[in-house]
Parts: C-alpha cells; structure tokens; sequence
C-alpha cells in the first residue's frame, strides 16, 4: 500500500505542472479572447437594440404622425362638408326666396288682371244696361207709334 500511495503522491507531483499550465492557459484566454469577444458581442447587442428600439420610436412617431394627419384630413372633410351645406341651404333660401317673390309678383298681376276684368265687365254692363235701356225705349216707341207712321 505504501507503494500506492507514493505512486499517488507522483502521479500528483506530475500533475502539477499541468494544472499550472491549464490554470495560466484559462487565464489568458478569458483575458486575451474571451472578454474582449463578450464586450464586442454587448457592443453588438447593444447597438441592434438601440437600432430596434430607435426603429419602435420612428414607428410610433411615424404613427403618431399618420393619425395627426388622419384626424386634421377628417376635420378639413367636416369643414368642406358644412361649407358645402351651408352654400346648399344658401341657395336653398335664395331659391324659395326667389319663388316667393316670383308668387307674390304673380299673385299681384292676377289680382290687377281680376281688377281689370272686374273693371271691364262692370264697363260691359253699364254698356249693355244703357244698350239694353236704349233698345227698350226703341221697342217701346215702335210698339206705341201708329201703325202706319214709321213705314
């Protein structure tokens, strides 16, 4: 057993070197290669999300501007079409206000066409009555006159 052990204690001393060497070799990797490669692999994470995150931002602004200019196209729409509606009933009005006045003009000539009617008709017959009164007075004279003096 003696023997093992010391064996062991060899195979031990043997190792040493080694893990010395593996020791200093993990070293200098993580020194030389691997933390200069994770600050570069951060640089890079950290430049693709910025850029992500800069590319949501001009998104959300782009967004922001689209509704922006959505809300201020439906409020030029509103206005145009109340601008329409207000020249509609304009033209509306003017359009019954012309129709009113073309009634009344109208209504006026069939009242001085009815007066002048009234006025010739009542002319037409004081002409007949004093025709009328003539003609009696004629038939009148000739049914009273002697036979024989008018022929």
């Amino acid at each position: 057993m003696d023997q093992t052990i010391r064996q062991l204690g060899e195979l031990l001393l043997g190792a040493v070197p080694t893990v010395i060497l593996l020791t200093l070799l993990y070293a200098l990797y993580t020194t030389i290669v691997h933390k200069p490669l994770q600050r570069v692999l951060e640089q890079r994470r950290s430049k693709t999300e910025g850029a992500i995150e800069k590319s949501r931002a001009d998104i959300g602004a782009a967004e922001a501007r689209t509704a922006e200019y959505e809300q201020r196209l439906r409020e030029a729409r509103a206005a145009l079409f109340r601008a329409q509606e207000s020249r509609r009933q304009a033209a509306l009005q003017a359009r019954a206000s012309a129709v009113a006045e073309a009634r009344k003009r109208t209504q006026a000539q069939v009242e001085g066409a009815k007066a002048e009617i009234q006025k010739d008709r009542e002319s037409a017959q004081a002409g007949l009555q004093s025709e009328a009164e003539a003609l009696a007075r004629e038939i009148v004279r000739r049914v009273l006159e002697p036979a024989g003096a008018g022929r």
